[in-house]
């Protein structure tokens, strides 16, 4: 995992011409997306629809995401960032946990940018697999090249969920998910894109997620 610094983003919502700024705490962001083969040695469970151990596990919804990052913080010993109600479709987030999670959406775009302030961190066929370049499907993660913070495949190859509700008020519980996918035109594929689904429910094959954790002095990396 790579450790991102303290600093602030200003984030907007194309939709309402919203925007606001975001304070951001020091966390640590993994380098790539979660792969196939990590969701499987931790759930046991193959759901990607393009296979290959290495290429980012896709076709999750945002509740087995979380799941994941439950099950990774305890066998690490960590303590989980979810609560998962029985019987209930409550999902309660506590962000002041140590174990791993999904960023919110202002971590994951001050991590996106890199202390860039374009609408990219560089050219976006060597930062991206996108519609033009990734023959139809997900790639290997790594093989595009990363941002300054040495974080790869922000942009392309799968949108990655973050933890933030989208607008309660309009569309409920559904989540953000950020980054662009393997099958997006260039204009979606950008730090500053914002798309929402249901968080039970929505799952696709250009959709996957990257972890965090909140970064203390005792935090260990793993």
């Amino acid at each position: 995992m790579v450790e991102i610094p303290r600093g602030k983003i200003e984030l907007r919502d194309d939709r309402t011409k919203e925007r606001w700024t975001v304070e951001v705490k020091p966390i640590l962001l993994a380098k790539f997306p979660v792969t196939q083969e990590l969701y499987f040695s931790i759930t046991n469970e193959d759901p990607s629809t393009i296979k290959g151990n290495r290429h980012p596990v896709e076709t999750v919804t945002w509740k087995e995401a979380v799941i994941f990052c439950n099950k990774l913080s305890n066998q690490t010993g960590l303590n989980p960032c979810y609560e998962i109600k029985k019987d209930s479709e409550e999902i309660s987030f506590d962000i002041t946990a140590n174990g791993f999670r999904l960023p919110t959406e202002a971590e994951w775009e001050y991590a996106c940018k890199a202390g860039t302030t374009g609408i990219r961190y560089g050219d976006i066929n060597s930062a991206a697999w996108f519609k033009d370049n990734s023959s139809m499907t997900t790639h290997i993660v790594g093989q595009k090249e990363p941002n300054s913070w040495g974080l790869y495949d922000m942009l392309g190859n799968v949108w990655e969920w973050c933890s933030d509700i989208y607008d309660e008020t309009v569309y409920g519980s559904y989540r953000v998910f950020r980054g662009g996918g393997w099958a997006d035109e260039e204009r979606s594929v950008m730090a500053t894109t914002r798309r929402r689904s249901h968080p039970l429910k929505f799952k696709i094959d250009d959709l996957g997620f990257r972890m965090a954790r909140n970064l203390t002095e005792k935090t260990t990396d793993h």
